[in-house]
C-alpha cells in the first residue's frame, strides 16, 4: 500500500480503481468552485454559506476577514490547479493528493477547535465540506485498493 501512496516513479499510470480519478476530479472541481465563489463573491459566500455574521462587524474588521478568506481561497485554488495537473499528467500521485486534501481538512477541524468561528444559524458550508470529506475518503480508498487484472 505504501508503494501506491509513495510511488517510486510518478507517472500517468493508475494503480487503483479508475473511479478514484472521477472522485478526485469531482473533489477538485467542488473545491475550485468554492474558491472562485469566495474570491469573486466573497461577502455573500462568507455570510450565507459559512454563516459568518460579516455585516455585524465594523468595516475595517469585515474587510480584514474578507481579505483572509480571499487569501485562503487563492491558496486552495492553487492546490486545485496542482490537482488538475496530477489528474491530467501524473495520475500515480492521486493517492498522495487525497492525503494532502484530507490533512488540510483535519487540520482545519483541529484549528476550529482552538479558534472556533462564530456562526449564525446552520450554514450549508460545513455540510458541503463534510460531503467532500466523505468523497475524499472514498477516493483515497479506491486509489489504494488493488484492481484485479483480467
Amino acid at each position: 500500500m505504501l508503494d501506491k501512496l509513495f510511488p517510486r516513479q510518478i507517472d500517468n499510470s493508475i494503480r487503483g480503481y479508475k473511479a478514484a480519478l472521477w472522485i478526485f476530479g469531482t473533489v477538485i472541481a467542488l473545491r475550485m468552485l468554492q474558491s472562485v465563489m469566495i474570491i469573486f463573491n466573497g461577502y455573500q459566500t462568507v455570510k450565507d454559506a459559512d454563516g459568518i455574521p460579516i455585516d455585524t462587524y465594523p468595516g475595517d474588521a469585515a474587510q480584514n476577514i474578507m481579505a483572509l478568506f480571499a487569501l485562503n481561497s487563492l491558496w486552495r485554488l492553487l492546490v486545485c490547479l496542482l490537482g488538475i495537473l496530477v489528474l491530467v499528467r501524473y495520475r500515480s500521485a492521486v493517492p498522495i493528493m487525497f492525503v494532502l486534501l484530507l490533512l488540510n481538512y483535519f487540520g482545519a477541524l483541529l484549528l476550529g477547535q482552538f479558534v472556533p468561528p462564530i456562526r449564525v444559524g446552520t450554514p450549508p458550508g460545513p455540510i458541503v465540506n463534510t460531503v467532500i470529506f466523505g468523497l475524499m475518503m472514498m477516493g483515497l480508498a479506491l486509489s489504494l485498493l488493488r484492481r484485479e487484472r483480467k
